[in-house]
């Protein structure tokens, strides 16, 4: 046990050694979180505890593969994997899976991604008869996962909705929701709202994951929202073992959910928790840490804390003014170039971080130009690539025939002569007699001038994919199940269509073999391998992207949002673009959001390691003319400088506007209830 204790400072010792009852330990940036972590889990072990009944959550499997290899070297392998380390909708989708029957969920559900869920909202706007045009489906779909995130029904959001746009949303989400139902399939939101749902209908089973899991670790608690946090209450047992890392600092994803009030109130939530701060820094300088708590501190709502150094002074922070983007690309660039080739530095030592989409063009042209490696993390995920969806949609309806949105995208791919016209006329039958496009395919008899040559096709394909599935019935036949689908769809013919030059082909037809490899794996992990299983591990692995890492491995330059580089931690840092309504964002300062936007300033400094440049431009490119622009609030409180004279904070203008359209919608809201 003392060996697992050497090297933690006093605070880190205390974190690991409350093993009793309720603890939030706030862990700062840089401050050993993990490692505090996996040590606790270890001493648990060693006290007695049996590994299996730790259930450890997290919120990437990154996260969660990091935290079984780290506790494999300090308890050893067998143990390690007897802990339940996984991600947060892995756990509810394991529950899921066993529970399925309490719930009158049929055997094969499958997950829908986040593409997924975007074709299965295209189907569902055309069912209601409203054109893509008139909508942004993307923003549909985040409108969508947050009411799911804050456990509302689409009858609900209705109720609430102040204007056309919510009640049309509400609308969709219904109809979105019914679509998924015949389907027999789950989004990601689903997989924790179900969850919430079975612990708070069935209290044998509630009882019984309770009596399971004696011992809970939730790590990034910043980053939970309320579903989340119900779901870790409701499998807190009475007494109460429950131990939450986190930091209310680094909460950034209140767009998409996360609430900051659950690990501000944690204490209310479980009287009598203790509270242990985690504030030495491992990380970074002195330098980057004064900077990153003056900023921070002019939150008002947060735990107080201050991130202190271990590593000494540093070197001094430096924050430039550019003329305008191509200025600031082209001296940060130059810069980078020169530290490479004077100074010994490595091109994946340097991260540009930025909080807009459109902010990394200048940069993406310059690097270019000046022959500079890069990669831009966020930018296609190898799950994006058609082929890979195609075969993917292809296995899924082996698993789950009912599948309408996989059924669709493939249809005609390769060509089988099923046209838009058939497809149309399909869904209109389904939709006027409330039934599924699989359905409708078999009354096809029913449809009024339906092509009866392209219904045969599909018939004749369904009944192909039927057969290859009897082929393979055992799991550890899952890569000769695959390879046989590509097989007998004809796949091969739809790569070489698109793709004739062979150079293309190879690259392309290389992805279809990335699939294969990724099944051989998956069955060289699991005791009981099974095509359903593969297919939802792949949804749920598809989420996350290895961008960060491809840099690292070709040593290239990163560019990377905010949002993104959280978690990670580059020697040199430029975080660019400091300026009011880019940082804080103006929709930020109108909707009265700012402290969200400081947290992320605060993420973006905490990155660096050992150099951190801060860069913002007088003026920008807005609408095709020259805007003058201002220091955002952050760099004037890193220099302890108050705003020059003329200075005009994001938002001045637009918020007496904003407030008065809210104002006017829910006029209107209040109206339409009246009225029914």
């Amino acid at each position: 046990m003392a060996r697992l204790l050497e090297g933690l400072n006093p605070q880190q010792r205390a974190a690991v050694e409350q093993t009793a009852g309720p603890v939030l330990v706030l862990a700062g940036a840089g401050t050993g979180k993990t490692r505090v972590i996996t040590v606790r889990i270890a001493h648990l072990i060693s006290k007695g505890v049996l590994p299996e009944t730790i259930l450890a959550m997290t919120f990437t499997n990154k996260a969660a593969g990091e935290m079984r290899e780290r506790l494999g070297g300090l308890v050893g392998e067998d143990k390690a994997n007897k802990v339940i380390a996984s991600t947060f909708h892995s756990y509810c989708l394991r529950t899921l899976r066993e529970y399925a029957h309490a719930l009158g969920f049929p055997d094969g559900f499958t997950i829908a991604d986040s593409a997924d869920q975007l074709s299965i909202l295209k189907l569902a706007l055309r069912e209601l008869h409203i054109a893509e045009a008139r909508v942004k489906v993307p923003e549909i779909q985040s409108q969508i996962s947050l009411a799911k995130n804050r456990q509302e029904t689409p009858e609900q959001l209705l109720r609430k909705a102040g204007d056309a746009r919510h009640e049309l949303i509400s609308e969709v989400y219904a109809k979105y929701q019914d679509v998924l139902r015949r389907s027999r399939r789950l989004d990601f939101d689903d997989l924790l709202t179900e969850t919430l749902r079975l612990l708070r209908t069935h209290e044998g089973i509630s009882n019984e994951l309770r009596e399971r899991h004696r011992y809970l670790l939730v790590d990034e608690y910043q980053d939970t929202n309320s579903v989340q946090f119900e779901i870790v209450r409701a499998l807190c047992g009475p007494e109460r073992n429950l131990c939450v890392v986190g930091d209310d600092d680094q909460s950034i994803y209140g767009w998409r959910g996360a609430d900051v009030s659950k690990i501000l109130g944690f204490e209310r939530s479980f009287p009598g928790a203790k509270v242990i701060k985690l504030e030495e820094n491992y990380r970074s300088t002195s330098q980057i840490l004064n900077a990153a708590n003056r900023v921070i501190r002019n939150n008002p709502r947060r735990h107080d804390k201050t991130l202190r150094s271990a590593l000494g002074d540093g070197e001094p922070l430096m924050a430039v003014t550019m003329r305008d983007e191509a200025a600031e690309a082209e001296q940060i660039v130059a810069e980078i170039r020169r530290l490479v080739e004077t100074d010994g530095h490595r091109w994946s030592d340097f991260a540009i971080l930025f909080r807009t989409a459109t902010q990394p063009r200048p940069f993406e042209a310059e690097l270019r130009m000046k022959q500079v490696p890069y990669v831009l993390v966020g930018g296609m995920s190898f799950f994006d690539r058609k082929e890979v969806r195609d075969v993917l949609a292809y296995l899924r309806l082996v698993a789950n025939p009912r599948d309408e949105a996989s059924l669709l995208r493939v249809v005609n791919a390769p060509p089988r002569g099923v046209g838009k016209t058939t497809v149309d006329r399909v869904l209109e039958f389904a939709t006027d007699h409330g039934i599924s496009v699989t359905e409708a395919f078999d009354r096809a008899p029913e449809i009024s001038k339906v092509n009866m040559k392209a219904v045969d096709a599909v018939l004749d394909l369904r009944a192909r994919l039927a057969a290859v599935k009897k082929l393979h019935p055992k799991g550890n036949e899952l890569v000769a199940l695959c390879r046989r689908v590509v097989q007998e769809v004809n796949y091969e013919d739809e790569v070489k269509r698109l793709y004739p030059e062979e150079a293309d082909f190879d690259k392309r037809w290389a992805a279809v073999e990335e699939v294969f490899n990724f099944a051989e794996n998956y069955c060289r992990k699991r005791r009981r391998p099974g095509l359903l299983g593969f297919l939802n591990e792949l949804s749920l692995t598809a989420t996350e992207s290895d961008s960060a890492e491809d840099a690292e491995r070709r040593q290239a330059v990163t560019l990377m949002t905010l949002h993104a580089s959280k978690g990670l931690e580059y020697p040199r840092v430029y975080l660019v673009g400091l300026e009011e309504g880019v940082l804080p964002h103006q929709r930020a300062a109108i909707e009265g959001s700012v402290e969200e936007e400081r947290r992320l300033a605060y993420v973006g400094i905490t990155r660096a390691q050992r150099a951190l440049t801060l860069s913002w431009c007088s003026e920008r490119a807005r609408g095709g003319q020259r805007v003058q622009r201002h220091p955002s609030r952050f760099l004037l409180e890193v220099q302890a400088k108050q705003p020059p004279e003329g200075w005009v904070p994001a938002g001045e203008g637009d918020l007496a506007a904003g407030k008065a359209r809210k104002k006017a919608r829910s006029r209107r809201g209040r109206a339409r209830q009246q009225r029914r």
